[in-house]
């Protein structure tokens, strides 16, 4: 059952920090206003706009001055789910292999 979780967690830490590395490349991308017809910015912008545009309706003041702060909230959401839910998806797979004799 430990090797489950610790499955779990690990797979979930690499989609979380796939997903960390496109918001970056996609706010970068922003900054120089790139062909939108070119397969990776529509692939980018596919997969963060629907996440910024929430962050956008539920944080109103995450636009402030024509400054996109939603890539900023998603990377804090990323880190804060990394340590809190991997972490002790971790510490669950540990504790779950420890009792158990080997």
């Amino acid at each position: 059952m430990d090797l489950i979780v610790r499955a779990i967690a690990t797979v979930l830490d690499f989609v979380l920090t796939a997903y960390f590395w496109i918001v970056i490349i996609s706010a970068l991308l922003s900054w120089v206003n790139p062909d939108p017809y070119n397969p990776v910015v529509r692939f980018l912008r596919g997969v963060t706009e629907p996440v910024f545009y929430k962050i956008r309706s539920w944080i109103p003041f995450a636009v402030v001055g024509g400054f996109d702060l939603s890539p900023i909230v998603v990377i804090l959401a990323i880190k804060v789910c990394e340590i809190v839910v991997v972490g002790n998806l971790m510490r669950l797979a540990y504790s779950l292999g420890s009792g158990m004799p080997m």
